[in-house]
């Protein structure tokens, strides 16, 4: 069984910083990539950004040079740090591990960002 536990998620005003991370533990074999989503109130969820095994970092349009994702292999975690927050990033995030016995999904954490 895999878990993982997210982290950071608050109340930020515009213009702020955050720092989401997540960690996963239970029988990973391996990890091929790595990544978060968002669901927004009342929207379905998107996708926000991916990094792969190979270190291959894309980012959604939204978030395009305000965000930074990072990941760990031997630890296991992976990590989003969110710049220039605007109220339109509030949403909750989930991390997502992609591993060769299945996707995973955290929980989820919420990030509001006030105007």
């Amino acid at each position: 069984q895999v878990m993982l536990e997210e982290s950071g998620g608050g109340l930020v005003q515009a213009g702020g910083s955050l720092r989401l991370s997540c960690a996963a533990s239970g029988s990973i074999f391996r990890i091929n990539a790595m990544g978060w989503y968002r669901q927004p109130p009342g929207k379905q969820r998107e996708w926000v950004a991916t990094i792969t095994r190979d270190d291959t970092i894309d980012y959604a349009d939204s978030v395009k040079g305000r965000f930074t994702i990072s990941g760990d292999n031997a630890k296991n975690t992976v990590s989003l740090q969110m710049n220039s927050l605007k109220p339109e990033d509030t949403a909750v995030y989930y991390c997502l591990i992609v591993t060769t016995s299945g996707n995973y999904w955290g929980k989820g954490t919420l990030v509001t960002v006030s105007s």
